[in-house]
């Protein structure tokens, strides 16, 4: 009878101490299957975006960006009347602008925007509550409307969310304005940590009430307004911006000095890379969500180098 006892204890220690071995493997493999996934969530956080190209488009003195986010493409502004954005649109095979924005009616912003929806797939078009008498402005009303497409007025807060892309809308913050130029939309383009901001032809006024609405605008690159003249790029908004990079987009020899010898010296002064393309043609900036290249070197600060005038415009 102790004999049967005894057995009886064996085995009830046996089977406890399988128990035991059992549950610390489950929790071995729970424990693995945790750490794993754990690394997997970490994995996507850190997730390696695609590049982000923006070209800044030698139209001569006039503007023009085309923002390229894998197929899609958002088109700022189409330079003069002489299709020179449109060419450059063709000849790095674009067929389709995903959506359209027409700063403001100047006709160095506007002037191929009818080629560009006569002759592109268009899908959405911007434009500011603004409008001329020019023939250029009734170019580009027709070409919309022979297209039907509607002209959007987009608000300060609006976005437009490409990818990982997220564009703003900063700018314009009133109704009306005694210069055309401040009716610019203005926008800041976020993709991974690295930001755009694209300036159209606003002036220290629209600089202003975006500073008093305390806006984010701070951004690694800034698309100076008004191609580098003195009207813009005041020092407070410069140190809002704090941008490490300037592109200015402005015609070689242009008749209005652009750009500023003013506005050079405020961003020589804070250290801002300069591009211009009037020196370098189309200048492409290339974004992974951390980092920023460019096709081509800034501008030598210290070299003797042609605009720098002081004519009004």
């Amino acid at each position: 009878m102790r004999s049967l006892k005894k057995i009886l204890i064996l085995l009830l220690v046996a089977l406890f101490s399988l128990f035991l071995i059992s549950c610390g493997k489950s929790s071995q493999v729970n424990n693995a299957n945790s750490t794993a996934a754990t690394a997997e969530t970490k994995t996507e956080t850190h997730k390696t975006l695609g590049d982000l190209k923006i070209h800044y488009i030698d139209v001569g003195q006039g503007d023009s960006e085309l923002i390229q986010i894998g197929d899609k493409n958002i088109l700022i502004d189409a330079g003069t009347s002489d299709k020179k954005a449109l060419d450059y649109l063709k000849s790095i095979g674009v067929t389709t602008i995903d959506y359209a924005i027409a700063t403001h009616p100047h006709e160095d912003h506007i002037g191929s925007m009818d080629d560009v929806i006569n002759n592109l797939k268009v899908g959405t078009f911007y434009a500011p509550k603004a409008t001329t008498t020019t023939k250029t402005f009734e170019n580009m009303v027709d070409a919309l409307k022979n297209k039907n497409l509607k002209m959007n007025v987009p608000k300060v807060g609006d976005q437009i969310t490409v990818g990982d892309a997220t564009l703003t809308f900063l700018a314009p913050n009133s109704a009306k304005y005694e210069d055309l130029n401040n009716y610019s939309i203005v926008c800041k383009l976020k993709y991974g940590n690295n930001s755009f901001i694209f300036m159209g032809d606003a002036e220290d006024v629209s600089e202003g009430e975006i500073l008093q609405k305390q806006l984010d605008i701070q951004a690694d690159v800034l698309k100076v307004g008004h191609h580098g003249s003195h009207s813009s790029s005041t020092g407070a908004f410069l140190d809002k911006v704090n941008p490490k990079y300037a592109i200015i987009s402005c015609g070689k020899d242009n008749d209005y000095g652009h750009p500023h010898k003013e506005t050079l010296d405020k961003l020589n002064a804070k250290n801002i890379n300069v591009f211009r393309t009037d020196l370098e043609g189309t200048i492409i900036a290339t974004s992974n969500g951390n980092e920023i290249t460019f096709n081509t070197k800034p501008i030598d600060k210290t070299a003797d180098i042609p605009g720098g005038g002081n004519k009004k415009k």
